[in-house]
């Protein structure tokens, strides 16, 4: 196992890379070309000056996240076509430059949703909230309209530039089924995954966020038939997972360590976080820490430690603390507690 932290960049981030370099044993940076579109080419220059970047700092920077898939790929608009080769043309520059994973995700419109981004917690610290009936009660716009209140730092799948025309987007979707989008998300792995397997950069869909039926999109990464689903479109290792403990967590109905257990060979990035839930369908994002949350935190890494889990393992969204000013979920503090409740739990792990 390898300790990741993703980072937005040096002109898109509260957090430097001096910063992260002294969080113990953390060697990989997670990063992306945020500037980019969704169906946009990366170019191999610039792919190479930011892995240069982060690489003369010490870090290695194996894993992107994310290349965003165009929404005429989910969508499945003849326009696609395109939109896949700009993608294995991104693929293949990445690879060139040593990526060996790509991270990406496969739900309509939203990257993933919440109604509160400082929501005050018993301590004090504020944090990522889902409220339920909240959700069942606002428009697409309302919640728009909290996540881009902060405008200093973009939210990662929230760009302005995305939601620019959002009520057309989700009306596209009116009659798109979950069938559907699983034949859309096949024909984009069908075309991509041969490049992949050609270039040796594995692909890693992450879940749902929140892993239900939001605003009446469907959803099709939110559990284990869909992941047994999605990794036998293809089958290739290369076709993988990126499993999220936080998004995977927010269902009591899914039971990650056996997720582990049984897609191993296809878990090529992990998320571990934690979540506390709530009976009626609320979620807070809690301390990494198991008992403050609802997540089996220490099962799962006990789950990776017993496959001898290679990959990179980063702490996801923290809480606020002692008054940072950062990305909403991605401050310094946190994650780096986080980071060391993971090592201090694998480290125990190895010693017994």
């Amino acid at each position: 196992m390898e300790m990741g932290f993703r980072w937005f960049g040096g002109n898109n981030d509260s957090i430097s890379l001096a910063d992260i370099r002294q969080i113990p044993n953390t060697t990989q940076i997670v990063w992306a070309l945020h500037q980019k579109e969704a169906g946009e080419v990366w170019q191999r220059d610039e792919i190479a000056e930011e892995v240069k970047n982060i690489t003369s700092k010490g870090f290695k920077a194996d894993v992107v996240e994310s290349v965003n898939v165009h929404e005429d790929i989910k969508l499945g608009l003849p326009s696609r076509e395109q939109y896949i080769e700009n993608y294995k043309v991104t693929l293949q520059n990445l690879a060139a430059e040593g990526v060996k994973t790509v991270c990406y995700n496969f739900m309509p419109v939203f990257d993933w949703i919440r109604t509160d981004l400082h929501k005050e917690l018993n301590d004090g610290s504020t944090a990522l909230f889902y409220e339920n009936e909240q959700v069942e009660h606002a428009t697409p716009e309302d919640i728009i309209n909290k996540v881009l209140a902060n405008p200093e730092f973009t939210m990662p799948g929230w760009e302005p530039s995305r939601l620019h025309h959002i009520s057309s987007t989700i009306k596209q979707y009116e009659h798109v089924t979950e069938e559907m989008l699983q034949e859309n998300l096949k024909y984009f792995l069908e075309k991509v995954i041969p490049t992949c397997e050609e270039c040796n950069i594995a692909l890693a869909v992450h879940p749902d966020d929140p892993p239900w039926e939001v605003f009446n999109l469907p959803r099709i990464v939110s559990n284990y038939e869909h992941l047994e689903t999605i990794t036998g479109m293809v089958d290739s290792t290369y076709n993988g997972l990126t499993l999220c403990s936080g998004a995977l967590g927010s269902s009591s109905g899914n039971d990650i360590p056996q997720m582990i257990y049984d897609f191993q060979d296809r878990i090529h990035f992990a998320h571990v976080r934690n979540v506390q839930r709530f009976d009626n369908g609320d979620f807070i994002e809690t301390s990494h820490r198991e008992d403050d949350g609802s997540v089996p935190v220490l099962d799962i890494l006990k789950a990776y430690h017993d496959i001898g889990f290679q990959g990179v393992i980063r702490p996801d969204h923290g809480r606020h603390l002692w008054k940072e000013n950062s990305r909403p979920g991605y401050g310094l503090y946190d994650r780096s507690l986080g980071i060391m409740y993971l090592h201090g739990s694998w480290d125990t792990l190895n010693k017994n």
